[in-house]
């Protein structure tokens, strides 16, 4: 089941939520990082600030006191953890329960955004903390968008939006839909 917001610009975003074990997101996040990971963007996407990071190389998973590290192997130059499990620090610096509540992933959805004509214009998945600030969001190819040059198209390729939909069903329950039969761009700036 869906739930919607309606942003400030008339936008409207639809939620299908993702139980937040650590379980369920540690195997949709290496669904996502270890065996997608050329077909994604992710970063921090909030008001005023969007980071489009990608991967050159295949990462790898690896899990330490409930935080995911998404590294790509032998390259220290940059990767990223998300609390998604039990987190209780060190012996020598224990973490307080407040804030180890706090930082665990609380909501985890999978979400598409509708122009304000209600036209798809971009689908992903989003984790927000126990305090509901956003960790990550993740962008799966657009049917609307080539691959190859980024940039916008006027016919889409609904076959792009197969990881999409294959993810949300198979970890928020939600069953693929058929594309609709009549498609306009959305608009986006």
């Amino acid at each position: 089941m869906a739930t919607t917001s309606v942003n400030l610009d008339g936008t409207t975003t639809e939620y299908f939520d993702v139980e937040c074990s650590e379980a369920v997101l540690m195997a949709l996040l290496r669904e996502i990082f270890e065996v997608n990971w050329r077909h994604v963007i992710f970063g921090p996407c909030i008001e005023g600030a969007v980071f489009e990071g990608r991967f050159a190389a295949q990462p790898a998973i690896s899990l330490l006191d409930g935080y995911v590290t998404v590294q790509v192997v032998g390259s220290e130059s940059w990767h990223f953890h998300l609390c998604i499990g039990p987190h209780s620090g060190s012996s020598r610096l224990p973490t307080p329960p407040e804030l180890a509540k706090w930082r665990r992933c609380e909501r985890a959805a999978f979400f598409r955004s509708l122009d304000r004509g209600g036209r798809a214009g971009s689908w992903g998945f989003r984790m927000w903390n126990g305090r509901g600030e956003q960790m990550l969001t993740v962008f799966f190819p657009n049917p609307w968008i080539d691959p190859a040059r980024q940039r916008y198209v006027t016919l889409p390729d609904w076959s792009r939006l197969d990881l999409w939909m294959t993810l949300r069903e198979r970890c928020a329950g939600v069953p693929a839909e058929p594309p609709p039969e009549q498609a306009e761009p959305p608009v986006t700036h």
